[in-house]
């Protein structure tokens, strides 16, 4: 019978090897999660709503066990995420009477959800998301049109990196998005990330999200992405690593089980990617699925209601799948 190596410690001279947990997969993926991962991140557990759903109250018992997890198993912490469009309770935004809250109230808060936050990860979450999202897809518009920005002004992203710093200064802080390898996306978030080292504020690092399929984006794209980001003198870290067996375009919704080709596609595709990263090991520090075996995954049912879908190199049943050893065999 083949031996399977451990997946990270393939990797130990390269970067990290991560996935995303929740308090279901810590039991159902434990031991896969033992043997194969040196890297957590919370899926959703310590985003806003999740450990802040009320001014004055906050729960952090499920970010606690994932915590816990990390700490029990060796494994690092990645933190996850801190100013998000999305996921945060609507009371951050709501000031007196039915009324806005103001720059100054709402600005006050991102503090000292911040400061409570990563304080109580001071020293064992070693690097944050701390703003995700804020570029706009559309090509004619640069950042996306938030409550945030609406009511602070764009100068709330350079605040919750400087905030987040005050919180924890040996943090590694990241700035994290999707279709990072459009070139046009790409492009807005360099100027962003720029804009924030001219004014000096503490950003060490971009996560490239890697929402990818079997066609998308090109090898050639994630190359420009990575060398074009490494300029700025950054780390960069791949954070929510998965490869749909669907393209976009693609609504089926009939399928129980990967096709045949679509198995030796995505093994392909995978082979690339991690032939990709390995060029590139002096910049890359760290590579998280978003996940970590198929029995659970965030696109089951997204986009498409009802739709089943197989993005890891680990299948339902925690097997290593062909990607898997297309990944691991270089070592050889």
């Amino acid at each position: 019978m083949r031996q399977v190596p451990k997946l990270w410690e393939v990797y130990k001279d390269h970067f990290d090897i991560g996935a995303a947990v929740n308090l279901t997969t810590i039991k159902s993926s434990e031991k896969l999660l033992q043997t194969h991962f040196n890297s957590l991140t919370a899926e959703n557990d310590m985003k806003f709503v999740s450990v802040h759903p009320e001014e004055k109250l906050y729960t952090f018992d499920a970010a606690d066990k994932l915590m816990d997890f990390a700490k029990a198993n060796g494994m690092k912490m990645r933190g996850h995420t801190l100013v998000w469009h999305n996921q945060t309770t609507d009371w951050v935004f709501e000031g007196d009477n039915g009324q806005p809250a103001t720059r100054e109230q709402l600005l006050a808060r991102m503090k000292s959800h911040i400061d409570t936050v990563v304080g109580r990860y001071k020293g064992l979450i070693y690097g944050w998301d701390v703003v995700n999202e804020v570029i706009e897809d559309k090509s004619d518009l640069y950042l996306r049109d938030s409550r945030w920005l609406q009511q602070v002004g764009e100068d709330f992203i350079a605040k919750a990196f400087q905030f987040a710093h005050e919180a924890d200064p040996n943090a590694i802080l990241f700035y994290n998005d999707y279709n990072e390898c459009n070139p046009v996306k790409r492009d807005k978030i360099i100027k962003l990330v720029q804009s924030l080292l001219d004014q000096d504020v503490p950003i060490h690092g971009i996560g490239l999200q890697g929402h990818w399929n079997l066609k998308g984006p090109s090898i050639e794209d994630i190359r420009a992405a990575i060398e074009k980001y490494a300029a700025l003198g950054l780390q960069l870290q791949v954070t929510e690593l998965d490869v749909s067996v669907f393209d976009h375009e693609d609504r089926r919704t009939d399928l129980t089980a990967p096709t045949e080709e679509m198995l030796e596609l995505q093994a392909e595709r995978y082979d690339q990617i991690f032939q990709l990263f390995r060029e590139y090991k002096d910049v890359i520090t760290a590579i998280t699925f978003w996940g970590a075996a198929e029995d659970y995954t965030w696109l089951d049912n997204f986009p498409v209601r009802g739709r089943k879908n197989w993005p890891f190199v680990f299948d339902e049943k925690h097997q290593p799948k062909e990607s898997f050893w297309r990944i691991t065999d270089f070592a050889k």
